[in-house]
């Protein structure tokens, strides 16, 4: 059974850092299912993708986050990180970390981040 499990989250000041992670177990036909990409949703919004592990180590960010988040893996893990840093009220949402192949379409079931003063 793919699990997908979201942690790290929390209640943080405009400005702040917070750092997300993402932990995946589980395979498929012997194939281990890897999460690549972070998804938010906000209060009100549609879910949106924030930033993705693209090959050969590349990465790809929203627009509205670029030069402040992060994206990393650690694949002997089998882990993927957020490093979202000077934060702003706009960035409050769940975070969600996805794994989308041949293999299924898995999501964890997200971590709240709240930016407020």
């Amino acid at each position: 059974q793919v699990q997908l499990v979201e942690s790290g989250g929390g209640l943080v000041q405009p400005g702040g850092s917070l750092r997300l992670s993402c932990a995946a177990s589980g395979s498929v036909s012997g194939v281990t299912i890897s999460p690549t990409k972070w998804y938010r949703e906000a209060p009100g919004s549609e879910r949106e993708l924030v930033a993705r592990l693209l090959g050969d180590d590349a990465t790809d960010y929203a627009d509205s986050v670029k030069g402040r988040f992060t994206i990393s893996k650690d694949s002997q893990k089998n882990m993927i990180f957020l490093q979202m840093n000077n934060l702003k009220p706009e960035d409050t949402a769940v975070y969600y970390c996805n794994s989308r192949s041949l293999y299924g379409n898995y999501w964890g079931k997200g971590t709240l981040v709240t930016v407020s003063s």
